[in-house]
């Protein structure tokens, strides 16, 4: 019999999976594997070779090191619901002038909740992953707070856990930083899977290339959308562009159009099908609103100043925010923040820890005499 129970650890392939399956094994968990199949490259279209964590090959390392552990190994096909739920809401977010990230959803609606199911059926109290983060927990509350290794810290893609989620969650990577990890596995034999590259990019777009991902699957987009406008920040016309979907607020390159200064996209107008374009300073936004809100380590703030990152390498601007109804909430910037991306992710931090996240709706300029 186990030390402390059963564990199910998502296992992707990759270097930090494996470690975290290896050490949780070590500490006398009785691990379970399992690698889940999210989507099929053949369906993206692209022209790159099938990497990452759904490839064959993945799978297959996968399954090797659990059958080099000793322990059982699973592959749970959720491909239809992952399809559903995040490549299709990737499509219909860009048609409406927002810009994704698909990475949250995944993790919020699909990875979590597939291993919380298949983790009851084989009597698992907890999951595991590879995530660089950590839980804490106040008041009996659990939440989110930031990894060791804060250049691999991913609480920013996780704030949409709840508590249901927290309460079963296993973070072996949270004390390591990645040269560590790397060590651990070159050490027991794993040379190869210690020197493995890793992709940024995302899973279904391996190319990095989103436009060519939604002309493939919106193939009447390229026709009907291009020829759109780009207009400056007073409504004149700049020039004409490929189609709204293609752009995302603060792009400056591919923009096909030369001004003689650099310009950047400031607004979408999905409607009109129009760009607006401005300079640098035309980014700035003195707040935003939030919607979709889930609350971590405050069950719903009234008022607090924190740290609000807007997207994932953002260091953090410093406001105050506000809770409000139906799972919104409003930001006031103590000095404004620049490109506020409607679709990204906005989370809210109290040190380290995670009071909460949402999607941005809209940024908005401030004027005080008002």
């Amino acid at each position: 019999m186990s030390k402390h129970g059963r564990v199910l650890v998502a296992m992707s392939g990759g270097i930090d999976s494996t470690v975290a399956a290896m050490l949780l094994h070590e500490q006398g968990y009785e691990v379970v594997g399992i690698t889940m199949k999210t989507w099929d490259y053949a369906n993206s279209g692209g022209a790159k070779k099938e990497t990452g964590c759904c490839s064959l090959d993945s799978i297959n390392d996968a399954r090797t090191v659990a059958v080099k552990m000793g322990f059982h190994h699973f592959i749970l096909d959720i491909r239809n619901e992952f399809g559903d739920s995040v490549i299709d809401n990737f499509v219909e977010e860009y048609l409406a002038g927002r810009t994704p990230n698909p990475c949250v959803l995944c993790n919020t609606h699909i990875k979590w909740e597939a291993l919380l199911k298949r983790a009851d059926a084989l009597d698992c109290p907890f999951i595991a992953t590879g995530h660089y983060a950590r839980v804490g927990e106040l008041e009996g509350r659990k939440y989110i707070s930031r990894a060791k290794d804060t250049s691999k810290d991913q609480s920013y893609v996780l704030w949409g856990l709840s508590q249901a989620c927290l309460e079963r969650t296993l973070f072996p990577l949270s004390e390591l930083v990645k040269p560590e990890v790397r060590t651990l596995a070159a050490e027991r034999g794993y040379e190869e899977l210690a020197k493995k590259a890793e992709s940024y990019e995302i899973c279904f777009v391996p190319d990095n290339d989103y436009r060519g991902f939604l002309k493939r699957k919106r193939p009447e987009l390229e026709s009907a959308l291009k020829g759109g406008l780009y207009v400056d920040q007073d409504g004149k016309v700049l020039g004409t562009h490929e189609g709204y979907p293609f752009y995302t607020i603060g792009q400056r390159k591919g923009l096909g159009v030369h001004l003689g200064q650099p310009m950047f996209v400031t607004d979408i107008q999905p409607d009109q099908n129009i760009v607006v374009l401005g300079h640098e300073d035309d980014l700035q936004r003195s707040g935003m609103r939030v919607y979709k809100t889930n609350w971590q380590k405050k069950e719903e703030p009234q008022s607090m100043e924190c740290i609000v990152k807007i997207r994932y390498r953002d260091p953090g601007t410093w406001g105050i925010l506000d809770s409000g109804p139906n799972h919104s909430a409003n930001v006031l910037f103590h000095v404004p923040a620049k490109s506020i991306t409607p679709g990204q992710s906005a989370v809210f931090y109290e040190g380290d820890d995670v009071v909460g996240g949402g999607i941005i709706q809209s940024g908005y300029t401030f004027d005080p005499s008002e």
